[in-house]
C-alpha cells in the first residue's frame, strides 16, 4: 500500500514504516502530524485518484529530527574577465517516519 502525499508543496509517494527527507516542516521533533493532502492511494488491487484531494484519507508520520542537506557549490564564471563568484547553500530538512495510512 502506497500513497502520493503533497507535503509543503511537493509530491511524495509513501508506504508505511519507511523513512523519508522532506522541506523543513514547523513541528516539534518526536511528535506526531498528520497529512490530509492526499492524491491518490493503491493498496496494489485497487487506485482511488483524487479530484484533487481523496476525502477522509490521512497519512500520520512522526518527526525524527530537523537537519540541514549537504552543501551545493554554486560558481560563476565569465571568461577574460576577471569574475569569478562562489556561493554555497544548505537546505533546511525534515525527516519523518510515516506510521499509518488510513
Amino acid at each position: 500500500m502506497y500513497a502520493v502525499v503533497d507535503i509543503a508543496g511537493q509530491q511524495f509517494k509513501v508506504t508505511e514504516n519507511k523513512k523519508y527527507y522532506v522541506p523543513r516542516l514547523k513541528a516539534e521533533e518526536n511528535s506526531e502530524i498528520v497529512f490530509d493532502r492526499v492524491l491518490l492511494l493503491t493498496d496494489g488491487k485497487t487506485t482511488k485518484i483524487g479530484n484533487p484531494v481523496l476525502e477522509g484519507v490521512k497519512v500520520t508520520a512522526k518527526v525524527l529530527a530537523h537537519l540541514k542537506d549537504d552543501k551545493v557549490i554554486v560558481f560563476k564564471k565569465k571568461r577574460r574577465i576577471s569574475y569569478k563568484k562562489t556561493r554555497g547553500h544548505r537546505q533546511h530538512l525534515t525527516r519523518i517516519e510515516i506510521t499509518k495510512i488510513s
